[in-house]
């Protein structure tokens, strides 16, 4: 099982993954915005996505769960 976790306060501009879907190391799970920058958060490796707990217009603080892979 993998948490990923928000590295920065940022809003969620866009989710990509869908919850139950299959992901693989590298996938792009949610794009994050910062300071007027995308932010890609990858998937750290192959699995389910169990869980996604943020969806898009939300604001995530650094430490954050994002996702769940199993």
């Amino acid at each position: 099982m993998a948490e990923i976790r928000a590295e920065l306060m940022a809003n969620v501009w866009k989710v990509v993954a869908a919850e139950g879907g299959a992901v693989a190391d590298g996938d792009t799970l949610v794009v994050l915005e910062s300071m007027k920058m995308e932010i890609p958060v990858v998937a750290e490796c192959a699995g389910t996505l169990t869980r996604l707990a943020v969806a898009e217009g939300d604001v995530v603080q650094e430490g954050d769960l994002i996702a769940v892979i199993e």
